[in-house]
């Protein structure tokens, strides 16, 4: 077994290095048996690491501890679902995790693609196995899954294993990463085609309107496995927050921030010919940033809880990115009068302007997310101190920046194409504007003094009252001519353009995202050593331990305590917090205590036992408002689904407008 599945990913390597050079002296020697070989071993390449990964899989699973990855991340107490999550759970296998999701990629790229982009598709191909060629390297020669544990030349196996970290035996975590890795390595198709346009010297947009919805679906990956992460954190590491701008948090945003500037950007190629260097540029970071990302995982480079050890590994990664960005940035430059603009910003205030400072501001957001992820290492090397970035700095920073976001989320749809009148402002933005300037007003006469929260209130009901008028607007339209309700009008108005009104849930999403997040300014804590008949309070809710019990099982130890919640004097039930330490790998987690309420979360952590080991300390938080978050993310993907379904209009005039196009371009030659 051990033979056969280093035996696969060798032969994947090979085969991938001959799809690189067959699909590029193919395309460019115009040999189309070429371009097919090299497509065809596209597939080769996804049958070979198949078959490695269910090899590793099948001897996490079965508990061959014969394997040094599996004596290391697998024993035999752990549930069937975590064994299956040690393929990603480790160093290696998550390597060669990222080697099968790439090669699947490639594979269904090649196959939806087998009859269109003719001249380009060989380069696009290029670009994939050449990536895949670079992390078969480190699957084959620096990360090998497949080592076995061996003590004077000879296999031996240990009994057990060491199990995988506690921290990833949480539900979400069998979910969380490959969620991740498909939005990481999704975005790698994007741009191979991209850089096959730049190869091409292609003239239009065409790699845009193939690329726009695997964008779209990479980018719903890539935010489902942020959102799960910050539920994990706020779940597991039982310190009561979902997002500590830790450098692998910021490595997984990196890339969404960016490939939202690039979702938005590909309008105004897609509607006016512009900003085709933006485009090229945004999809290129992000993918180099989701190499960044694995990089700063997988090398030691950032000091996290999320981090794998740290290893030799980092060098080449460096030298990826270094050579990647380099060809990038030369083909960038050598094709810069193939990227021209058709058509300039006429006015500040129109919706070009709009996706521009949308551009400029995500980009802002980005690169102060990497400046303060790489400030401690940057600062070690010039200085011989590592200084750390503490979440106050991000937030000082980032809480301005993503404000100004959340305005233009509300008012870059409803600008027009070109220029907008002050009456269209007028009517656009008038009530919008009252009412949240009368919540703001009647937040300060409620006590609430923070400038932050109030402008943060004010303009999540500025950019809910426009997304929701312009809901309203058209459904009133469409129920007026068809005599239908206006919740059918309405599911009739998105289905007739889906992208658009899609997009409006995003954004609706994302207003309940912040309404959430602006909960952070309220929060509450409470820190106290109990005994069994203590009490204690936090915000208004009193707290009574009236059971603290320990034992075992298989595969931990744990103590658990039983917590009477009562809020003003009315009782709501327990909670057990929970902390437990593992036999296998020697290391502790916390279950902790959640009562979720859309209006807040009480949550409460055993945090260990005292000193003298005779009291529980208990950590209990009041959270305003967490659970808008999940709420939130939750619209954020259902309007992401919207955006993916075919529009209503163009499945019935698409084809029409096709022939017609073809007639008159026949006529015109003839």
């Amino acid at each position: 077994m051990e033979n056969l599945g280093s035996l696969a990913i060798l032969l994947a390597f090979c085969v991938a290095l001959y799809a690189t050079v067959a699909s590029v002296i193919g395309g460019v020697r115009r040999k189309p048996f070429l371009v097919v070989s090299g497509q065809r071993a596209v597939y080769s390449v996804w049958v070979l690491i198949t078959l490695a990964s269910g090899i590793l899989v099948y001897s996490l699973i079965t508990g061959d501890f014969r394997f040094a990855y599996v004596a290391e991340h697998s024993n035999r107490s752990m549930p069937m679902l975590y064994k299956f999550a040690a393929w990603w759970g480790g160093q290696e296998g998550s390597l060669l995790f990222w080697s099968w999701l790439l090669s699947t990629y490639a594979a269904v790229v090649v196959f939806t693609n087998r009859r269109k982009h003719r001249d380009m598709m060989p380069y696009v191909v290029g670009v994939l196995t050449t990536v895949q060629a670079f992390f078969l390297v480190l699957n084959n020669f620096i990360a090998n899954p497949f080592q076995m544990l061996a003590t004077d030349k000879l296999i031996v196996a240990v009994p057990d294993g060491n199990g995988l970290s506690p921290l990833l035996q949480y539900p979400a975590m069998a979910i969380h990463p490959p969620m991740l890795y498909l939005g990481y390595v999704g975005f790698a198709v994007p741009f191979a085609f991209a850089i096959g346009s730049l190869i091409t010297r292609q003239p239009g947009d065409g790699w845009i309107h193939t690329t726009r919805r695997w964008t779209l679906v990479t980018w719903l990956f890539q935010s489902t496995g942020v959102l799960l992460g910050a539920a994990w954190a706020y779940h597991v590491l039982g310190w009561g927050g979902y997002w500590g701008w830790d450098p692998v948090e910021n490595a997984s945003l990196l890339p969404w921030l960016s490939g939202t500037a690039f979702l938005h950007s590909v309008m105004m190629q897609e509607k006016k010919g512009m900003m085709k260097v933006w485009n090229i540029v945004l999809i290129s970071a992000t993918f180099f940033l989701c190499i960044l990302g694995t990089f700063m995982t997988r090398s030691g480079f950032v000091e996290s809880v999320h981090a794998f050890a740290r290893s030799d590994i980092g060098k080449y990664f460096v030298t990826f990115l270094a050579v990647g960005i380099a060809a990038t940035i030369y083909l960038i430059l050598d094709r810069l009068d193939y990227l021209k603009s058709e058509a300039q910003l006429e006015s500040v205030i129109s919706r070009e302007s709009s996706f521009l400072f949308n551009n400029l501001i995500l980009l802002a957001s980005c690169f102060a997310v990497l400046w303060g992820t790489l400030f401690p290492t940057i600062s070690e090397a010039v200085s011989g101190n590592r200084i750390s970035l503490d979440a106050e700095w991000y937030n000082r920073l980032m809480v301005p920046i993503g404000l100004f976001l959340l305005f233009l989320t509300g008012v870059g749809p409803l600008f027009a194409w070109r220029r907008t009148s002050l009456d269209s402002l007028r009517r656009n933005f008038q009530w919008p504007g009252i009412a949240s300037l009368v919540l703001v007003g009647a937040l300060v006469a409620a006590g609430v003094r923070q400038f932050y929260p109030l402008i943060s209130f004010g303009f999540c009901l500025f950019v809910a009252l426009t997304v929701i008028m312009e809901f309203y607007k058209g459904a009133r339209s469409i129920a007026a001519k068809n005599d239908m309700n206006l919740l059918r009008a309405t599911v009739e108005l998105t289905h007739r353009n889906t992208r658009r009104y899609g997009g409006y849930l995003v954004h609706m999403g994302i207003v309940l995202m912040f309404i959430g997040f602006t909960g952070h300014a309220f929060n509450q804590s409470e820190v106290k050593e109990l005994n069994k008949g203590d009490t204690m309070r936090v915000g208004a809710y009193d707290l009574k331990m009236v059971d603290l019990q320990q034992g075992e099982n298989e595969n931990y130890q744990w103590h658990r305590a039983t917590m009477q919640v009562s809020k003003n004097g009315d009782p709501l039930g327990a909670l057990e917090p929970e902390k437990r330490f593992y036999k296998a790998s020697r290391q502790g987690t916390s279950e902790v205590g959640v009562r979720s309420r859309l209006n807040e979360d009480l949550y409460l952590n055993f945090g260990g036992m005292s000193d003298d080991n005779q009291r529980a300390v208990i950590q209990a938080y009041v959270f305003p408002l967490v659970s808008w978050i999940w709420i939130g993310g939750l619209v954020l993907i259902g309007g992401t689904l919207v955006c993916l379904v075919p529009s209503k209009i163009k499945m019935q005039y698409a084809r029409t407008e096709v022939v017609g196009v073809m007639k008159k371009h026949a006529t015109l030659q003839n």
